[in-house]
């Protein structure tokens, strides 16, 4: 088998994936400048509360609750670059009234709530087509290959991204930072547009039924014995990660009084730690295995999140960019391993339902996670709540280590016959 790959081309000399990657690169570039600039339009331009600064979270994810599991099954009825594309500029669109509300002088809140819910929904259809399509693009064994680089470009970009959006909202204002995502989403669309490779249309077979066709997904991802396992621990995790975000931009912003720079640069080590991880991810799995890498990756990740309530404005901000780092990596390690699993077990004819189903669990309880978040922080304090969601963080790799993955070196690249839909 290694002969065999030191033989294939690099896979940025597959002419559709690079246009894949190209599109991912200013893209995520963009994106990760949304989740700064977007909350300190509410902070800085707006004087928002900590309950509302959660609330404008909450509308950011609920997209994937309300939305996410009939989006697979959409997803798998048409051709998957048609719905990247049209994401893509449904994005834009929708970000580019803020700037403009704003030069207007007729933002509010309300807007900014109804932008992060129109936004998400576009990112829920990018997101479930986006690794529903990958492995149309690539043979399934350079699957761990190409995700590995799709998320170094994801790393890199949250390396680039907090620091730039923290530095465009000291030059241009929050709203009009915005402008940079609005940017990375269009260069996405020309490069999507670009891949030569041509999707059959879906067969259609007889008459469909939406809640059917939703029901197979689930009960494929809640009949995997493994794939059960990985998901709760993502929810788990997700729940109280989505509780920590906002109140550490609260914490870093407004309790320590540091400028929107300092805030970009503290999240932008998250991303250090990803690129980190993104490169070595190969090398980590072959030492631990690939059930152990992922609930290492879930303990190191939450533990370094109990470094994030101990910034203050001297030196122990350190602490926080070093537990940025940590969770960064190890966060990488872990989604390169459950997503290139996910992908090689599951039929093509159910990757977008079963990619919904996963977002759907995983990415749902991020609602409520921040809204639990804004309403421990109006309680509590921002600190308080960190610490809180800290403990979460860390618990949720029990799922994994209570179960047949915590020793299992190798992960099967088959699904269990038990756990495929019939028809």
């Amino acid at each position: 088998m290694g002969p065999k790959r030191s033989r294939e081309p690099s896979l940025l000399r597959v002419r559709d994936f690079r246009q894949l990657f190209l599109a991912d690169t200013l893209s995520q570039a963009g994106a990760e400048v949304a989740p700064v600039a977007l909350p300190l339009v509410a902070v800085l331009a707006m004087d928002a509360t900590p309950f509302e600064v959660g609330l404008l979270t909450t509308f950011e994810t609920l997209a994937f609750l309300l939305i996410g599991l009939p989006a697979g099954a959409w997803v798998d009825r048409t051709r998957r670059r048609t719905v990247l594309v049209t994401a893509d500029l449904a994005r834009a669109a929708v970000l580019l009234t803020v700037p403009l509300a704003w030069w207007a002088g007729i933002l509010t809140l309300s807007q900014l709530y109804a932008v992060g819910l129109l936004a998400g929904a576009a990112t829920v259809f990018f997101d479930t087509a986006y690794q529903s399509y990958l492995p149309s693009l690539v043979d399934q064994h350079r699957l761990v290959e190409a995700n590995a680089r799709l998320q170094a470009v994801q790393s890199v970009a949250h390396v680039a991204g907090p620091g730039l959006g923290g530095l465009l909202v000291q030059a241009l204002s929050a709203p009009f930072a915005l402008m940079a995502t609005v940017a990375g989403n269009l260069w996405s669309a020309l490069f999507l547009g670009r891949i030569t490779a041509r999707e059959p249309l879906p067969e259609r077979t007889g008459r469909r039924h939406l809640g059917r066709e939703i029901l197979e997904g689930l009960r494929f991802v809640l009949g995997h014995t493994l794939l059960r396992r990985i998901v709760t621990c993502t929810a788990t995790f997700n729940l109280f990660w989505s509780m920590s975000t906002p109140m550490l931009m609260l914490l870093i912003a407004r309790q320590l009084g540091l400028p929107a720079g300092v805030v970009g640069t503290v999240l932008a080590f998250g991303g250090v730690g990803g690129v980190l991880g993104a490169v070595l991810v190969d090398r980590v799995v072959a030492w631990l295995g690939q059930g152990p890498a992922l609930w290492v990756g879930t303990l190191a990740a939450g533990l370094a999140g109990a470094l994030l309530p101990l910034g203050t404005g001297d030196w122990r901000l350190a602490l926080v960019c070093l537990g940025q780092a940590v969770a960064g990596f190890a966060t990488v390690v872990y989604n390169v391993s459950q997503v290139s699993f996910r992908q090689a077990v599951t039929p093509p004819r159910l990757l977008g339902r079963v990619n919904a189903t996963g977002r759907f669990v995983v990415w749902g309880t991020m609602p409520f996670g921040s809204f639990l978040g804004g309403v421990l922080g109006s309680a509590y304090g921002p600190r308080t709540t960190l610490g809180l969601a800290a403990v979460g963080m860390t618990l949720s790799f029990l799922w994994i280590y209570c179960s047949p993955l915590r020793r299992m070196r190798r992960l099967p690249t088959a699904p269990e016959p038990a756990a495929v839909p019939q028809g």
